[in-house]
């Protein structure tokens, strides 16, 4: 693109003649006038700097015009960086569309990154202005920088081609063997692969513990190396359906038993592996092993983790999950995902609410209930409602639907959240011990 083609007014943030600040920018500082940055435009930019004050806040906004409802811009605004510990939290480009002047969204669009690039920190991004929109407001925003300064240098905003979508189509099954052995389980769960195979999905996703499920067999009995016989059946599965397979397999390692899940790829290799990190009261008893990490993986449509059934009970491994770039989570489930019930919160929702809080689409395979497919959005896309088979959702990866106040939540909420407060997640102490610490005078 040219220069000529950049909608910004003054991208360099010069001064005209003894003028004390950029022309075409506006500063904007808050309503505690004693919380706000100190704000100045020098020869390389426009200089923020918090002035003594940890918690200081400050920003510079031009509103641009020439806009075209549906059409798609690409943003780029470069700054450099000194003495702020968080840039992701506290240095933020945001792209708010507008009409006739008014905002068309209250929260408007986060710009992605910035990423290290030649000495700057750069934002790059490509964004699609609603139907409706005439025009833009570029706000170039910081937020609490602990003593550190920002120096704006440069931005544009340009006619872009229209972003390509990210579609993927995700399965799931449900399943329940019954008077059962673990040769005759593979035999149904590959039956279920090639099902999906014929369907054209891109990954489909098993249950948890599919060779035992159904059989007499114990998880020490049940257990084999990972990989080994149980992951080269299933993998051959996945190589001749050309798609992603994710099943849960008791896994033997030297002397201990774990309950992991494994990620096949298109070719039927191993992809990745995750251990299942919270235990039950019936796993812990029997000898299992717990995990204690939570990969992500890379495949060729996007960032995937996995969890296990009980997994689900905490809100913690999602958080760490999608702050990791997951932007689907496979979840084999002994468990269900049934609906509530009496106002009692169960299964469905809370699948949901996981969904939603993470911007994270769900894929659960259960033995109860419905297996399903959720959006980002916590909405329902797929559900087997007790009928055994496949059911599957077609997502679009790259779309970014923003909640009607708050906005696009999985690029906000790693901004807005406040990491050195949750201190006692981390701690692993006693319930007990913390309360009487606290009690304290």
């Amino acid at each position: 693109m040219s220069q000529e083609q950049n909608l910004v007014r003054n991208p360099t943030f010069a001064r005209k003649g003894d003028a004390p600040f950029a022309e075409h920018w506006t500063t904007w500082a808050p309503e505690v006038a004693a919380a706000a940055c100190a704000a100045r435009a020098t020869d390389g930019g426009l200089l923020f700097e918090a002035s003594g004050r940890p918690y200081a806040v400050g920003g510079v906004a031009q509103d641009v015009g020439g806009i075209r409802g549906g059409s798609a811009y690409a943003v780029e605004v470069a700054c450099a960086v000194e003495g702020v510990p968080s840039v992701h939290r506290s240095v933020l480009v945001r792209v708010s569309w507008t009409r006739g002047g008014k905002l068309v969204h209250p929260a408007g669009m986060y710009v992605r990154g910035p990423g290290a690039e030649k000495g700057a920190m750069t934002f790059r991004d490509v964004l699609v202005a609603p139907k409706e929109a005439d025009g833009a407001r570029l706000s170039l925003e910081v937020k609490w920088p602990q003593g550190g300064s920002v120096l704006w240098q440069r931005a544009s905003l340009r006619p872009a081609a229209m972003p390509k979508p990210r579609k993927v189509k995700l399965g799931s099954v449900f399943l329940r063997p019954t008077n059962s052995t673990r040769e005759k389980n593979l035999d149904l769960w590959c039956q279920q692969i090639d099902a999906a195979g014929k369907l054209g999905l891109d990954a489909v996703c098993l249950c948890e513990a599919i060779t035992s499920v159904g059989t007499r067999q114990t998880a020490a009995d049940d257990a084999r190396p990972i990989p080994g016989p149980d992951t080269e059946r299933l993998g051959a599965a996945a190589r001749r359906n050309k798609l992603y397979v994710v099943a849960g397999l008791a896994e033997r390692d030297g002397d201990a038993i774990y309950n992991t899940a494994v990620l096949l790829d298109r070719e039927g290799r191993l992809a990745g592996k995750y251990r299942k990190v919270h235990l039950p009261r019936e796993e812990w008893k029997k000898g299992i092993t717990p995990g204690h990490e939570y990969p992500v993986f890379r495949t060729d449509f996007g960032t995937v983790a996995i969890q296990i059934c009980y997994d689900w009970f905490f809100s913690e491994p999602e958080r760490l999950f999608a702050l990791r770039g997951a932007e689907v989570l496979f979840a084999p489930t002994w468990g269900n995902t049934l609906p509530d019930e009496g106002g009692r919160v169960d299964g469905e929702t809370t699948f949901r609410v996981r969904a939603r809080d993470n911007g994270l689409c769900i894929v659960a395979s259960v033995y109860s209930g419905s297996s399903m497919v959720i959006d980002p959005m916590g909405r329902i896309l797929a559900a087997s409602k007790g009928r055994e088979g496949i059911v599957w959702a077609e997502v679009d990866l790259a779309a970014r639907e923003c909640l009607p106040w708050v906005g696009h939540w999985r690029s906000i909420g790693p901004r807005d959240r406040m990491p050195r407060t949750y201190g006692g997640l981390a701690e692993g102490a006693d319930p007990a011990k913390t309360r009487r610490r606290e009690e304290r005078p």
